[in-house]
């Protein structure tokens, strides 16, 4: 209500800050050049531990150190952080203090081809068991050869096909001389052995017979019978006979066999005294070699193409993983981490229009390799491969690495395959991937905790301080001398300083993204090489800066063409009633820019609401509309504590075609909702960034820089008049890292810049209006902007309470004053 001329409101304001326009010197924080103790970068030896990570090397350290199960580490930080390079030193200084992992091999497994034996060997044994083995199947062939062809073997195996002959012979010769003793004849006819009567020495033929008396023809019938009975016995025993022989010969064979292969196989044990299971292996072999003689020896006569490796390959060594020279643990880095490529797999040939494999087709996968060591992986890479991430949660909950198609893991393959026997698994798996990927897996993943025990948080930005800033330059040093560029003079690392603390979007930070400033520099150092420079120097870093931004500037351009050229509505200059000038960021890519955008608000009579129209339309984000609701909260508790808000208002971006998120602009949205009530003007000369909260207090936001350029670049293309300006949150005036020629338009006095603390500052920066601060019965003074909002918001509710009141309902066509 009115008392005296003046208006009571909620009186809860803060002290007001007449603050001035900030200072050219607050807006950029210049690296000072006497903290840089050096020519160029190629006197600064670089950082072994990175900068500002002392936190994440520590949980490294631990995570390396510590040898139990499940102790495997999850490295969390954004993409092209250094993470990678620094844990990879860290790891290859740990496996410097360990001993070198084995060699691991495969072999044929005898009596189970389809089970191929793991074989492990000290390091650099794999590779020449698997060159002796190699040169034992060569030399086996011509020792067969050789063994088989020679005198010995010939006579003997001469003598035991004699001998069997022989005793077939005499035995027919005893049956015939039995029988020709009685006046029966043993003859060979080409369909066997007959027996026929004789008289003397002569064989009776049918006709002769048949005139023999009856009575000898009966007894010359039973001896026949007789005689041809004890034939067919002794024909019965020749196979049997034979395959005495046959088995002689294959003793002759094996004794042969033993004979061609035991002094080779004697050679190579002589070498491999001092490891048992090689010994053992080549037992297994000479007893195959004697037992599969026969079939070598086929296969060595056949016509069929590759028969002789095809059989004598079960000999062969598989080195699977070979560690031959080297002095530490493997450190492996796995960049595509499929199924086959983690655990390993079983290769498959074309054999006749038939798929085939064996042993030797066994491949090893990054495991393996690591085994013994280290396993670097990219954790989104994982996940994204079909089986990869559950195959390596079931690798190392088993300890063993067990080689099996994806068909075999998920139950439908076909035919028989393949079954190498398990590997044992000593190895510590390093994980790599954004907090979301850490923390999505903690939540939906019950085994995750259980396999990896350590996270290693890797720090996005480090304080800006003197001493920071040395071990930065030396940082920027190393990261030029990794990528073989020119050294780095004093004057640019200062401005590769600087830009870090703009690509933190806080001058009193600096961001540690070792990729942008790995491949800024690279560029500086292409512009270097082209000026004839022996270091890079600030100019290049600039020039390099210019060229990214003209590379990208596209879309900016445009925006601010159709700006200027009215398309877009955007006033800088004069006052307009419930209008401000907004800024809204854009992100394309990795260039961010900002450019202004037109925020209106109007009022009426209502039930208290303020309309988001971008909410309405689905255009607004949920923060945006938090953001309006707080302003809405704000006007009700300020203003209407003891009546009701009786507005309804409503906020909108002008000329906004795609989604609105983040409550930036809310100070700008009460501000126009504020002028709107009052009927003050608004400078539209300035710009508004900033978020409320309930109390009116304003609080800081991202893009600070970019917004502040945003809306420069278009009052400069429209010629900068001193006037114009853009409010920020107080809070963001540490994140200044400002363009240099917005720098000099302000220190020229051409643009200007405010902090603001609460919306009554930049209400009256805005209208040129005094706020107006409540007495202790909080009354305000007439003829201010609280004032007249209050004055508005008393009429609406007065107004509201008139038409809740009843009065004479006006009816269309009656006439009033008569």
């Amino acid at each position: 209500m009115i008392i005296a001329g003046k208006l009571a409101i909620a009186n809860w304001w803060l002290p007001m800050d007449k603050s001035a326009p900030l200072d050219a010197q607050a807006l950029y924080r210049a690296c000072d050049l006497s903290l840089l103790d050096f020519s160029t970068t190629a006197e600064l030896p670089p950082p072994r531990t990175g900068i500002g990570q002392e936190r994440a090397v520590e949980a490294v350290r631990f995570g390396v150190d510590i040898d139990r199960p499940g102790f495997n580490l999850f490295v969390l930080g954004e993409a092209g952080s250094g993470r990678h390079a620094l844990v990879r030193r860290l790891l290859e200084e740990k496996a410097a203090t360990l001993p070198p992992a084995g060699d691991w091999c495969y072999v044929h497994k005898h009596g189970d081809s389809l089970r191929p034996r793991a074989l492990p060997l000290p390091p650099g044994r794999g590779e020449e068991l698997h060159r002796d083995m190699q040169r034992f199947v060569e030399e086996l062939g011509p020792a067969i050869t050789a063994a088989f062809e020679g005198d010995e073997h010939r006579v003997r195996a001469e003598g035991i096909q004699n001998a069997c002959k022989e005793k077939e012979d005499t035995a027919l010769r005893e049956l015939g001389h039995a029988s020709g003793a009685v006046g029966i004849a043993l003859l060979r006819t080409s369909e066997g052995f007959v027996f026929a009567p004789m008289k003397g020495e002569e064989t009776l033929g049918p006709e002769a017979f048949e005139q023999l008396p009856e009575a000898e023809q009966e007894r010359i019938g039973k001896l026949i019978e007789d005689f041809s009975e004890r034939l067919a016995r002794l024909v019965h025993q020749f196979p049997r006979w034979r395959r005495e022989m046959q088995a002689k010969q294959t003793q002759l064979g094996r004794e042969t066999m033993a004979l061609a292969a035991g002094h080779l196989v004697l050679e190579l044990k002589e070498r491999y005294t001092d490891l048992p299971k090689v010994l053992a292996f080549l037992e297994e072999v000479l007893a195959d070699v004697v037992e599969q003689g026969e079939a070598i020896r086929e296969s060595r006569d056949g016509d069929e193409e590759g028969a002789n490796e095809v059989s004598l390959q079960r000999y062969q060594v598989n080195l699977l993983v070979d560690h031959h020279g080297n002095q530490a643990a493997p450190v492996v880095f796995e960049d595509n981490p499929t199924y086959p490529n983690l655990v390993g797999r079983v290769d498959q040939l074309s054999h006749m229009g038939t798929l085939v494999t064996n042993f030797s087709l066994v491949r090893a996968g990054a495991l393996h390799r690591a085994n013994g060591g280290f396993l670097m992986l990219d954790a989104a890479k994982v996940l994204s491969q079909t089986y990869a991430w559950e195959g390596l949660k079931r690798t190392l909950k088993a300890g063993e690495i067990r080689i099996e198609s994806l068909g075999q893991a998920y139950g439908f393959a076909v035919g028989l395959s393949l079954e190498p026997e398990p590997v044992p698994l000593s190895c510590k798996v390093v994980l790599f991937g954004e907090p979301m990927h850490y923390y999505l897996l903690k939540e939906a993943d019950a085994e995750f905790d259980e396999l990896f025990k350590v996270a290693a948080d890797f720090e996005d930005v480090v304080e800006r301080n003197p001493a920071s800033s040395r071990e930065f330059a030396a940082w920027l040093g190393g990261l030029a001398l990794d990528a073989g560029l020119k050294p780095l003079d004093k004057a640019a690392v200062a401005r590769l300083i600087e830009h870090a603390a703009r690509l933190a979007g806080d001058g009193e930070l600096l961001a540690l993204g070792r990729q942008p400033l790995a491949d800024l520099m690279t560029e500086a150092d292409y512009l270097a090489a082209r000026q004839g420079r022996a270091a890079i120097a600030r100019e290049d870093v600039e020039a390099a800066l210019a060229q990214r931004i003209r590379r990208a500037d596209r879309v900016r351009q445009a925006y601010q063409r159709e700006i200027l050229r009215e398309t877009l509505l955007i006033t800088s200059s004069g006052y307009h009633v419930g209008q401000i000038n907004g800024l809204a960021v854009i992100q394309v890519g990795d260039f961010a820019f900002a450019h202004p955008v037109r925020i209106t608000a109007t009022v009426r009579l209502g039930d208290g609401d303020v309309i988001d129209i971008e909410r309405e339309t689905e255009l607004g984000g949920a923060i945006h509309s938090k953001g309006v609701m707080i302003l809405t909260s704000f006007l009700a508790s300020r203003y209407a504590r003891d009546m009701p808000l009786s507005l309804a208002a409503s906020l909108v971006f002008e000329q906004s075609y795609g989604p609105v998120e983040g409550d930036s602009a809310s100070l700008a949205e009460l501000c126009a909702l504020l002028s709107a009530l009052s009927g003050l003007p608004i400078n539209q000369s300035l710009a508004v960034t900033g978020s409320v909260n309930q109390y009116g207090r304003v609080q800081a936001i991202g893009g600070v820089n970019e917004k502040i350029e945003g809306f420069f670049d278009i009052c400069r293309a429209r010629a900068l008049t001193g006037e114009q300006g853009v409010l920020i949150p107080d809070a963001n005036v540490k994140h200044l890292m400002l363009r240099r020629d917005v720098v000099e338009a302000v220190a020229e006095g051409k643009f200007r810049i405010w902090s603001i603390r609460d919306v009554d500052q930049a209400i009256e920066l805005l209208t040129g209006v005094t706020a107006g601060e409540p007495d202790p019965d909080g009354v305000v003074p007439p003829d201010t902007v609280n004032y007249l909002v209050a004055a508005q918001l008393s009429e609406l509710s007065q107004a509201r309470q008139s038409f809740a009141g009843g009065g004479e309902e006006r009816k269309p066509g009656k006439e009033e004053n008569k």
